[in-house]
């Protein structure tokens, strides 16, 4: 019984050793092709570099990055998925930065028990009634921005707004964020189909509306097209344009160029933050990559750093899931963002600025921190989750 019990005590150590030496498996899902090609790669780049600032591990221990992209399509994004989970035994699928691509692959990868960690697409409703227990968002809720920017005009007592995006989850959520707190009139409300690139006849609807500004969400190519014809048609001195810094940022404002100067964008981030952490992510994002980083960027290499800073709490130990799905929610790290913290149902809780889009020392147009619009925002759903019951 005793040789039993010491062989078996035995096995259990040798296991363990085993299981920490092995690799941490992330199934990175993003679009790398495309007009939106650029996000992708602006994520996974963060994400890398974010591992390289803690020493090329996670919580002590080796990574294997497995990349895939996913066209900006949901039914690529959920093959891919399936054949990480089941081929590649992944424990974290992240990367996705299309909300309509993450309710497509959220579902099949949470039901085979791995997690889901978004370092950018926020839908509802995995905030509210949807949220699990093993899906955490450390970027942002689609609504949250959106609503900051009602909150701001209405303190310029704007009254006639013209709302535009694409017509898909993300695109939903980001008018539906504004329409919660803005107080003034919707001018117009548009849903132009997703990866549009020619915008010519809505804008002519929106200069026949006369609104007394625009609020728009448009990311990667389609943004890029939107601002530059916008711009093209006369409207950039007639109607501001105002939208999330998704729509705004080092993702798009190169593409963009002058066309995008006195443009305002609400913003969790901007490349000029004045904190160690991110004076330190531009820096070497910069060095490393020859551009300015995004908020995208930005999230991901937090990301990177929220995994290591759980993993290195629990010991590195990931397949102890209770243990990992605790010390995320509690997790403790310097954020370039600054203030920051995971709300009960798994999305964070962060500070949002106003930003406007100014040339830099080097003449690159930028996100420029002017003001705090709202301390702590917390996204809108929470109250419906019941991680309780989970």
């Amino acid at each position: 019984m005793k040789i039993a019990s010491i062989a078996l005590a035995s096995l259990l150590l040798l296991s363990a050793s085993a299981s920490a030496e092995e690799p941490v498996k992330i199934g990175f899902i993003s679009t790398f092709s495309g007009p939106s090609g650029q996000l992708g790669q602006e994520l996974l780049d963060g994400f890398n570099l974010g591992i390289k600032s803690v020493g090329g591990k996670l919580g002590g221990r080796t990574v294997e990055v497995i990349k895939g992209d996913d066209q900006a399509k949901p039914d690529v994004g959920r093959q891919l998925a399936d054949k990480m989970i089941e081929s590649d035994r992944v424990q974290i699928i992240t990367g996705i930065n299309f909300s309509n691509v993450m309710l497509a692959v959220a579902k099949p990868v949470l039901d085979s028990g791995a997690f889901i960690f978004s370092v950018n697409a926020g839908p509802s409703q995995y905030a509210g009634k949807l949220c699990n227990a093993h899906y955490f968002n450390e970027s942002f809720q689609n609504d949250t921005l959106p609503e900051a920017m009602g909150l701001y005009l209405n303190s310029k007592q704007a009254k006639r707004v013209y709302l535009m995006a694409p017509n898909y989850p993300a695109g939903k959520d980001f008018l539906a964020g504004f329409k919660r707190t803005f107080k003034g009139q919707i001018a117009g409300e548009v849903y132009t189909a997703f990866g549009q690139l020619d915008y010519a006849a809505e804008i002519a609807q929106l200069r026949a509306a006369k609104p007394d500004a625009v609020f728009f969400f448009y990311p990667g190519g389609m943004g890029i097209n939107f601002v530059k014809q916008y711009a093209q048609a006369g409207l950039t001195k007639e109607v501001k344009l105002y939208g999330p810094s998704f729509s705004l940022d080092q993702t798009v404002l190169p593409g963009m160029g002058d066309a995008a100067i006195g443009a305002y964008a609400s913003a969790f981030w901007t490349e000029d933050f004045d904190n160690p952490a991110s004076k330190k992510f531009v820096a070497d994002f910069e060095a490393a990559y020859g551009r300015v980083p995004s908020p995208n960027a930005a999230n991901a290499y937090d990301g990177a750093r929220i995994l290591d800073a759980a993993l290195t709490s629990i010991g590195g130990k990931i397949e102890d899931k209770a243990a990992f799905r605790k010390a995320l929610e509690n997790v403790k790290f310097d954020s370039v963002r600054g203030h920051f913290r995971f709300n009960t149902n798994h999305y964070p809780i962060q500070d949002s600025y106003l930003a406007e889009i100014v040339k830099d020392a080097k003449g690159r147009p930028t996100m420029k921190k002017l003001e705090l619009i709202k301390a702590d925002q917390a996204d809108s759903y929470a109250s419906q989750c019941n991680m309780a019951a989970q």
